[in-house]
Parts: C-alpha cells; structure tokens; sequence
C-alpha cells in the first residue's frame, strides 16, 4: 500500500509541476509597442515603430495618442498615430514622417491614450500596453 501511495504522489506531484511550468512559460495577454528609430527627413523627423500584438484578440484598428517631450522636459506636441490592424502574434513596423519635428529634440516620448482600439474588450489596449526603446530616447506607455 505505501508503494501504491507513493506512486500516486509522486504523480501527482509531477502533474502540478508541469501545470505550475506551463503556466510560467505561457507568455502574458499584452500589447508592445517599441520606438525602434528616429531619423532625419525632409519633413522633419521619420519614427520608426515595432509592434507586437499578444493580446486575446486581432485588432482591426489601433491608434495611439502620444506626447512629445523637448530638452526641457515639457511637452512640444500631443499628436495621434494610427498603427491600423495589428494581427496577433506578428510583429509589424510603422513609420511616422512627422514634419516640423527635430529628431535631436525629441527627448522623451509618452503613450498617453489608446483612442481607438477596435477588437479587444474595452480597455484592453492600454491595459496590456507595453512600451520599450531600442534608442537612448526613453518610450513609455
């Protein structure tokens, strides 16, 4: 009997352990957004993004309202980008010619709001948002 108990323990015990190890590997409902490059144009300055959509849902359309911060950490501008449709699980990159901009003066950049997130449940963008810079200009959401 203590053989046969043992047995069921121990798978048990190994059960659980694969359970707690799926559940640490499965990669966390979210929405990122990466500022990848700024660059000079002749417009003014081109913004290179990176997204990743591993939210529950595919979403048909998704803009983002974001501020612009200067060398005296105020802010320069507030303008909305549309990203369009951002299918699950594929990364997609976005370009932004934005004119009148200095690339060198842009020193901070800020997701302020998700007012369009067409597809996920209210709230969703924004909740799962997570924002990262590949340039020393800090993107935060």
């Amino acid at each position: 009997m203590t053989d046969r108990f043992a047995a069921v323990a121990a798978g048990w015990v190994m059960a659980v352990a694969s359970v707690c190890q799926a559940q640490e590997t499965a990669p966390a409902a979210s929405l990122n957004v990466e500022l990848n490059a700024l660059a000079p144009s002749q417009k003014g300055c081109m913004m290179t993004f990176v997204a990743l959509n591993q939210l529950p849902a595919v979403i048909n359309k998704v803009s983002f309202e974001l501020a612009f911060f200067n060398d005296k950490n105020a802010v320069d501008r507030i303008t909305v980008l549309d990203f369009r449709d951002l299918p699950q699980g594929k990364k997609r990159v976005r370009q932004f010619d934005m004119p009148n901009v200095k690339c060198e003066s842009v020193t901070r950049i800020l997701i302020n709001d998700t007012p369009v997130c067409d597809g996920p449940a209210a709230g969703e963008c924004m909740k799962g948002l997570v924002a990262r810079s590949q340039i020393p200009v800090p993107f935060e959401g």
